[in-house]
């Protein structure tokens, strides 16, 4: 693993990505909605399972340069402390969404055992067509050193 010091990990704080749009089509809301065994819903509204994938997509980001961004890397190094999503407006296919978003927390602390955790949250915001807020992802991730 990597890792960072506690000024670096603090200067995470403002990193803004990239921003993007992305376009969520028939196919991948029906393959999610799948995934869950559920019916399509109705009036091309997506299932809310997109929000864990769509936004950071849409910000021109990928999991992987979150993990290099938090100093850490490999299968056990991170861990989902929380998540909130807020809806306001429909998500529907084929509307392309604009996303812009960043990192807006990056505390370190040690636990109960000794161990050194930071802590990293990222907040994504999705613009309808006509620029209106649809929806806003903060996912708060454990980072394990």
């Amino acid at each position: 693993m990597t890792s960072l010091n506690e000024a670096q990990l603090h200067a995470l704080v403002g990193h803004r990505f990239s921003g993007g749009r992305y376009r969520i089509e028939h196919w991948e809301n029906w393959l999610l909605t799948d995934c869950t065994g559920r019916e399509p819903l109705p009036d091309r509204l997506v299932h809310p399972i997109v929000l864990f994938h769509v936004p950071i997509l849409g910000v021109g980001t990928s999991i992987t340069e979150l993990f290099a961004l938090g100093g850490v890397a490999g299968a056990g190094s991170v861990g989902l402390e929380g998540y909130d999503w807020e809806y306001f407006g429909p998500l529907v296919e084929d509307v392309e969404y604009r996303m812009e978003g960043g990192i807006v927390a990056a505390n370190r602390f040690t636990d109960e055992t000794g161990r050194v955790v930071d802590k990293m949250a990222f907040e994504i915001t999705l613009f309808d067509e006509t620029d209106t807020m649809a929806a806003r992802i903060t996912n708060r991730w454990v980072l394990r050193r």
